[in-house]
């Protein structure tokens, strides 16, 4: 038999959603009353969020936005939608799609590599040879936010392995084994006004220091860089007004010229986060002091895979059969929640080429995208509802739908490691656990709402807040 919409006249109201057979019909009155505040409870809910939602799109500064929205229980039963199907650019919450597919690829114990191994031969002290670093693109080498793994970290084990070979003197030159990844540092459609910021930091081979350093300047002035930055030519356009920071760092991948443009307040000092244009050559700028700190005797120069492929020149065969460290990362579930926590865009294209580089035997975006993708394919969402530019929201070429979201969310709930993925997401109040993401004129968040799993992005809003905006919506699930 059919389904029947029930209508309660002496409430006025229809009953959505509720459907009963034939076989029911003649039950008491007294049991349908029982459910309708249930019903009428869930769909007041509803309702205020459709007014939250048309209230807010009615703003002068909502003239020109889209917004997508989608809300489940947590059994995916629908609650509220809103363009759920209309692909936005999800700014950070785009991590969500990689923290996942990392974490569930190859799990919370996978660690990245890095090696030190030289050629020639070791003779009365000496190193008649070159000496060779190698990575697995390690993003945390040299950070400074794990105990354990500092710079200070892995220069002890770099000097104390030496010492231990007896080597006080490298005969030969440095090389930086950089080549693990493709050359593309940056991934396509990341706009110019971040790449040389600190949050717009490209993928090496070997990434050092989150490939990140801090410009001092004062009263507009360049004084230093917080870390040797070899061969950079610096430029500046500073105007000296105002009491914030309202400029620019310019940097590109490989290029020896970086550039500052904007306003900074008058005799002051400033720190300016920027992006490192090679960061492999940051590195073996400081294995050069950290020798000649150590009595370790060098005069050689500093090479980069990277770089001998500019020059069309082959460099050496990386000595697999002479490592002597392997140095080891801290484990992937500590890198993820970092990921998460501090939306480090370096860490989601390294994913991304990691995926690429251990599944489809390519380190590279395309590689790694097409794998994300697949992935995401196969746990269940269209490929229609999202589109992959970048590993980390940052390209305003993200496309991806609130309904995809949702599910993505739904599935990560049914998987063993979901505790630990719960775990990375930022705890806004009690019971609610988020990840949020801006990009210009972009705002979105995504997570677990108490018994609810959302999705809610907004793109092109001309308002100065909004995040409230959003959280204002967000309130009516409470």
């Amino acid at each position: 038999m059919s389904p029947k919409l029930i209508k309660s006249r002496p409430f006025l109201c229809w009953v959505s959603d509720v459907f009963i057979s034939d076989a029911f019909v003649g039950m008491p009155v007294l049991v349908f009353l029982f459910f309708i505040p249930v019903v009428l409870w869930g769909q007041s809910r509803s309702e205020n969020l459709d007014k939250a939602v048309k209230q807010l799109l009615s703003l002068p500064e909502s003239g020109a936005a889209q917004l997508s929205f989608y809300v489940t229980d947590k059994k995916g039963n629908p609650v509220y939608r809103y363009n759920e199907n209309i692909g936005l650019s999800p700014a950070s919450t785009q991590k969500i799609f990689t923290a996942i597919c990392m974490l569930d690829t190859f799990g919370k114990d996978y660690r990245y590599k890095t090696s030190m191994a030289y050629s020639g031969k070791l003779n009365k002290g000496g190193l008649m040879g070159d000496l060779f670093i190698q990575s697995s693109g390690d993003p945390s080498l040299g950070s400074w936010r794990y105990e354990g793994y500092k710079v200070e970290d892995f220069k002890r084990q770099c000097i104390s392995t030496l010492k231990d070979k007896g080597i006080k003197e490298i005969s030969g030159s440095i090389w930086l084994d950089d080549s693990y990844f493709d050359f593309q540092s940056v991934p396509g459609g990341w706009p110019w006004n971040d790449m040389g910021n600190y949050y717009g930091a490209g993928v090496w081979g070997i990434n050092w220091r989150e490939n990140r350093f801090d410009l001092i300047l004062e009263n507009g002035i360049i004084k230093s860089t917080s870390i040797k930055l070899p061969k950079l030519t610096w430029y500046a356009e500073i105007v000296k007004e105002g009491t914030a920071d309202k400029s620019i760092v310019y940097t590109a991948p490989y290029s020896p010229f970086a550039f500052i443009k904007g306003k900074l307040p008058p005799n002051k000092k400033m720190v300016i986060s920027g992006a490192n244009p090679l960061p492999p050559l940051s590195l073996g700028s400081e294995i050069k002091q950290w020798l000649r700190e150590n009595s370790i005797l060098f005069d050689g120069e500093v090479y980069l895979y990277s770089q001998e492929k500019t020059e069309k020149r082959v460099p050496p065969k990386f000595p697999e059969q002479n490592i002597i460290l392997t140095y080891y990362s801290p484990p992937l579930d500590r890198l993820l929640y970092y990921f998460m926590q501090e939306s480090i865009n370096l860490y989601g294209e390294t994913f991304v080429k990691t995926l690429g580089k251990e599944k489809l035997m390519e380190g590279s975006f395309i590689s790694g995208l097409t794998y994300l993708k697949s992935f995401w394919v196969k746990s269940g969402l269209s490929p229609y509802s999202i589109n992959f530019l970048d590993g980390s929201g940052l390209s305003p070429q993200n496309y991806i739908s609130a309904k995809a979201q949702v599910q993505a969310l739904l599935w990560s709930i049914r998987q063993s490691w979901f505790p630990e993925f719960l775990g990375y997401l930022s705890p806004y109040k009690d019971g609610i656990y988020m990840k949020s993401g801006t990009i210009k004129n972009t705002k979105s968040y995504a997570g677990f709402y108490k018994d609810y799993v959302f999705s809610i992005t907004i793109n092109n809003y001309q308002g100065t807040d909004a995040s409230s905006a959003l959280l204002r919506i967000l309130q009516e699930l409470d």
